[in-house]
């Protein structure tokens, strides 16, 4: 085309790019050459690829696409790095887990980025192979642990996140400390494909999600460290962190006997269906039964739930300024870990025994 018009291939580029460049009548020439012949433009791809950079990096998590817009943790995360990343020029493409595993990989394989945000996978999804083969640069948030990362041949790649063991353990020491000692624990899933239903002892020590692992080792910890007996806790797996798990969860722990004066559950949307639960079975909170989350999102605080704060925007501006300062070859932190916040409010109080008893 620019041989019609008599100008070199860089001065059409200008006239999509950088139109400053031009006069406008010229510009105005090319433009119209190119409707005349159908040419689309520059290829950005053609364009990023010469250049080494494309501008976009992705991002994989193992939830369904609509997970990203609906769950208040994950809006708080995608803002940080949306934050970050448009600071840059830079765009985001999700890689969600709703796919079937093969056309999640090839999704991956194909996918036009320069490098990728790992948020919570298990530490056996096979997209972290897959990602460390093609060499992309890759930060994880929350899980695999940098430990598994090391294991995989990538020990370089940067790791934002908490210590879930050590906050879900002053989490179940709060209850405690009120008094509980009959608990039901409501968590997300231990696998990649998990299954409704009550998990033992040996079942959340396997679990491949090291969030999920770490928090009830944390719960695990503190109740025995004051002799209590953690095969006698009800542990309910469910199937994502949503209301509508954390429902069936505290349905299914409050069935156990004798029934549990407080339930800790994995995440506030989780603590949240075990509110709904609660008032189902007539059962009022915190008189009849306390109840605590984790995460401090939308709306925990409306709710009045107890729980742990965690710099969930944080994590994801961090992420994404280790993965655009590894592109741009600056040195990074290969290991951040944020720091938490116990919140107390009014879903926790004494079990009715403990009041029945300071009342004497």
């Amino acid at each position: 085309m620019g041989a019609e018009l008599g100008v070199s291939a860089k001065t059409v580029s200008n006239a999509y790019r950088r139109p400053d460049q031009l006069s406008p009548r010229l510009r105005e020439q090319i433009l119209a050459t190119a409707a005349r012949l159908g040419y689309p433009g520059p290829d950005p791809v053609a364009s990023g690829l010469r250049r080494g950079r494309v501008g976009a990096v992705g991002f994989a998590y193992a939830n369904r696409l609509s997970y990203a817009f609906d769950d208040p943790v994950s809006v708080e995360l995608l803002g940080g790095c949306s934050s970050a990343a448009e600071g840059a020029g830079a765009g985001l493409l999700l890689l969600a887990g709703s796919a079937t595993p093969e056309s999640r990989v090839a999704a991956l394989t194909g996918a036009v980025i320069d490098g990728l945000i790992v948020n919570s996978l298990t530490s056996d999804d096979p997209l972290l192979p897959i990602a460390i083969a093609r060499r992309l640069p890759l930060v994880v948030i929350d899980q695999p642990e940098p430990e598994r990362l090391a294991a995989l041949g990538a020990p370089d790649s940067p790791w934002v996140g908490i210590d879930d063991q050590a906050a879900a353990m002053r989490l179940a020491e709060h209850l405690l400390s009120l008094g509980h000692r009959r608990f039901g624990v409501v968590c997300f899933g231990l696998h990649r494909q998990p299954t409704r239903g009550l998990v033992d002892e040996r079942a959340q020590a396997a679990a491949t999600y090291a969030v999920t692992r770490r928090r009830l080792a944390g719960f695990r910890e503190a109740a025995t460290r004051i002799g209590i007996d953690w095969t006698s806790v009800p542990v309910f797996q469910g199937t994502d962190s949503t209301i509508a798990e954390g429902e069936a969860g505290a349905d299914a722990v409050l069935a156990s006997r004798p029934r549990p004066t407080a339930l800790l559950c994995l995440s506030d949307r989780l603590a949240e269906g075990a509110l709904r639960a609660a008032e189902r079975h007539g059962l009022r909170v915190p008189d009849d039964l306390s109840v605590a989350g984790f995460d401090d999102a939308p709306p925990a605080a409306a709710l009045g739930l107890t729980t742990v704060r965690q710099p969930n925007r944080r994590k994801g501006q961090l992420a994404t300024e280790a993965l655009l300062n590894r592109l741009a070859g600056r040195p990074v932190e290969l290991v951040q870990t944020l720091a938490t916040e116990l919140i107390a409010r009014r879903s926790a109080a004494p079990p009715p025994a403990a009041r029945r008893a300071r009342t004497r």
